[in-house]
């Protein structure tokens, strides 16, 4: 089997798996409209054991500035109102002992942009993270070269092939954070 196209496939694998990190990581931060990504770190305990809110329970975005939470048993309730509250989400939920209610409130103009920031600083990890499977696809390449495996030429198509494969993903996450900054943005 061809060493480059092993590189590439490893290449593309990896920073897959970052832009879908940095996309799930980017859907958690609140913007002004109700969505169930929101609630995806919320951890609730039950039964002895912190579990993600949605296994707990079904979550919907019925209107556009409410989430509501139906959980399948009444007892965890007060666990589900407790670990909401504990969040960093600042959300207010409101139960009336069958269902809970997540009023989202309207971002500030300060909170925005401060979102905006993390937004940003997110995506530079996730650029970062791309920028370091880069240097190790390259390592590698140049490791082959070094062992005679492929020739000068073929290192340098794949030096430019890897570095093809990196701005295809890093464009992937700037579309990524246009999208997220709108959604932040929007009044």
């Amino acid at each position: 089997m061809d060493p480059l196209k092993d590189i590439y496939h490893h290449t593309e694998e990896k920073m897959k798996k970052s832009l879908e990190a940095t996309a799930h990581e980017l859907a958690t931060i609140r913007s002004g409209k109700a969505t169930t990504s929101l609630l995806d770190a919320i951890r609730v305990q039950y039964y002895g054991a912190h579990v993600p809110l949605n296994q707990v329970g079904t979550v919907s975005a019925p209107e556009p500035r409410l989430l509501t939470i139906q959980p399948w048993e009444k007892t965890v309730i007060q666990e589900i109102v407790k670990a909401i509250q504990k969040s960093e989400l600042g959300l207010n939920p409101q139960s009336d002992g069958n269902i809970i209610r997540l009023p989202i409130p309207p971002l500030t103009e300060e909170r925005r942009r401060d979102l905006v920031r993390l937004v940003h600083k997110l995506a530079e990890e996730g650029k970062i993270a791309l920028r370091n499977i880069r240097r190790d696809a390259l390592e590698h390449v140049k490791k082959i070269e070094k062992e005679k495996k492929i020739s000068e030429d073929d290192s340098k198509k794949a030096h430019k092939h890897v570095q093809e494969i990196t701005d295809k993903f890093t464009e992937s996450i700037d579309k990524v954070i246009a999208g997220k900054e709108k959604e932040i943005m929007e009044v």
